[in-house]
Formats: C-alpha cells, structure tokens, sequence
C-alpha cells in the first residue's frame, strides 16, 4: 500500500474539508449571534427571560445559553482541526498515520478528515498498548 494519495485524491479530501469547513463556520456564526445578545451582565439571563419571574424559567433559559456556548466552543475545535488537515495536506502528511506510518483509508478520511491515526492504533492507544 503506497504512504500518500495521490494528488487528484487529495483534491476530492481538500473539497470535502473545504465544503465542511464552510457548514461549520456557518453554524459557529449562527450560535455567537444568539450568544450576542444574550451574553450580559443579567447572571445568565437572556433579555427575554428579564420578565420571567420563575426561578425555573431562568434555570432554563441559563442552561441553553451554557449549551450553546459549549457547541459553539466544539464548533470552534472541529473547525482548528479541519484547518490542520487542509495543512497536512499542503505538507504532504495527510492521510498517514503517525503511529505505524501507513496510509489511513479513504473512507475513514472522508468520514473524519481530522483522523491522525487508523483505527488499529487508536483502538491500541485507547487500550494502552501504544
């Protein structure tokens, strides 16, 4: 098995990251413009819940806001990682594990392009054999 793809294959793993990068950044976008103007100064209180006079109204309404943050924040790190992958594939690295130095497949770069090992050394990592 060859330790690179070739470059009409990384092409089609450059679109995919790009395309994927694209829907991410789109839903980061949307969620920091609900936090906008939710994130104040009113202890996790969001202007619409202001009026709420509920202590449960707010306890919802402050645990939506702590979900999005963190979706945002997950958001955030896919999209860092999904930039990684467009470097390696600019160095030339993408696509090999860097434990056994083998070319990972193609389907499981497509499904996560951000995978650094094949699934045979993360499955040993996980289990503390590497």
């Amino acid at each position: 098995m060859p330790n690179k793809y070739s470059k009409a294959e990384l092409n089609k793993f450059k679109k995919s990251i790009e395309h994927k990068i694209s829907l991410i950044a789109n839903e980061v976008d949307i969620i920091k413009e609900g936090l906008g103007s939710s994130s104040n100064k009113q202890g996790g209180l969001t202007p619409d819940s202001i009026y709420s006079v509920h202590m449960a109204d707010a306890g919802t309404d402050s645990h939506e806001q702590e979900k999005n943050f963190m979706l945002m924040n997950r958001g955030s790190d896919y999209l860092k990682n999904l930039e990684i992958a467009l470097e390696r594939i600019n160095e030339g690295s993408f696509g090999v594990c860097k434990i056994c130095n083998e070319l990972i497949p193609s389907e499981r770069m497509m499904e996560v392009p951000n995978a650094t090992k094949c699934v045979n050394c993360k499955e040993k990592g996980k289990l503390g054999l590497v």
